[in-house]
């Protein structure tokens, strides 16, 4: 396959070409970048020397989708929707890293983005990219809307509880930490050595845009309007994201019968690891790797549950997501490319 990125400068980008260099099936025609054009791709990342000698080009997407058999957009918000148009759908199939596609309430995006959505009627066709729970949906699609980093860990640790009704969903809480790298590659203040080393903090306290997007997955689990509490904070990693969240039990249950479901929806997915008893998640564990691993703890005292999950938000939560919905949509081998062990230490 002919693959093009726009985009493929920033962290996400970087990590797409990182994949698809060792995906057997790939071969990366277009290294789009609106601010290095012309500048050799290794000249932006220095780890590709010797690797990659192709220079970056525009983001001119028409041309491209001549050229490419797929595209992936790790762009900004609202690039994608104001690019992307039916001439372009019907050349090649688009892998949108961005949130334009994800929520299906254009008023409920325009509202957390402050931004018009530009391509409102692709919205119900493009098919939210959580391959664990959409994959069949994933395999005929032509335009893939790849889940944030927070709700891909946020989903998965909660999903199977919430789909079974064991929990009431509104009393959900999600504590989250992220890397930096999720804050993007452009120079902010707030992410300098200085702001981030030897400190912790919380942001987009009660306003953060993921939180629509978590809602809306678990409302469709749960079959009915989820509103939950969404709390990110910056840890001074690189990279991996820790989600803790917390739910109101309905009913009583023991670990075996709460283990039982877990296994039922991951027992045969590759890159979802359910922990043994009593072992919680660590962003270290998972760290270059398309994994997610997930656990629970039972709270008899206070009738809750604690559901836990950790990844590395550039890869499951950006990039090899993005790759493992690209495999789906080609009817390849959905681990293809992707079965990096993760890195220690």
């Amino acid at each position: 396959m002919k693959v093009g990125i726009i985009g493929a400068t920033g962290y996400a980008g970087g990590e797409l070409v990182r994949l698809l260099m060792g995906h057997p099936q790939a071969e990366i025609v277009w290294y789009g970048s609106r601010s290095y054009i012309d500048k050799k791709y290794y000249e932006v990342f220095q780890n590709m020397f010797q690797i990659v000698d192709s220079k970056c080009l525009d983001d001119n997407m028409e041309e491209l989708a001549a050229q490419a058999d797929v595209i992936f957009t790790a762009t900004p918000q609202g690039f994608c929707a104001s690019i992307i148009n039916e001439e372009i759908l019907s050349k090649v199939k688009v892998v949108d890293l961005s949130a334009d596609f994800r929520i299906k309430d254009v008023k409920v995006y325009e509202e957390w983005y402050k931004i018009t959505h530009k391509s409102p009627q692709f919205i119900d066709e493009a098919v939210y990219g959580l391959c664990e729970i959409n994959r069949e949906d994933v395999k005929k699609a032509r335009l893939v809307a790849n889940p944030g980093c927070y709700p891909t860990c946020s989903t998965l640790s909660i999903y199977p509880m919430v789909k079974e009704g064991l929990i009431h969903p509104n009393t959900i809480i999600i504590d989250a930490k992220s890397g930096t790298s999720g804050a993007g590659r452009g120079a902010k203040v707030d992410n300098l050595y200085c702001e981030v080393n030897e400190n912790m903090k919380a942001y987009g306290v009660s306003t953060h845009r993921h939180t629509p997007e978590i809602e809306e997955q678990l409302g469709y689990a749960a079959g009915e309007k989820v509103v939950l509490n969404f709390t990110p904070h910056l840890a001074p990693m690189n990279r991996g994201i820790l989600v803790t969240a917390y739910a109101s039990l309905k009913k009583e249950v023991t670990y075996d019968e709460v283990k039982a479901v877990y296994d039922k929806y991951y027992g045969t997915e590759k890159f979802v690891r359910v922990l043994d008893e009593d072992v919680c998640p660590q962003t270290k564990w998972v760290e270059g790797s398309n994994y997610v691993d997930v656990n629970f703890k039972l709270d008899f005292r206070t009738n809750r549950i604690i559901m836990m999950g950790a990844m590395d938000n550039l890869v499951k939560g950006a990039a090899g997501q993005a790759v493992q919905n690209m495999n789906l949509m080609f009817g390849l081998e959905e681990s293809m490319g992707l079965c990096q062990a993760p890195m220690f230490p």
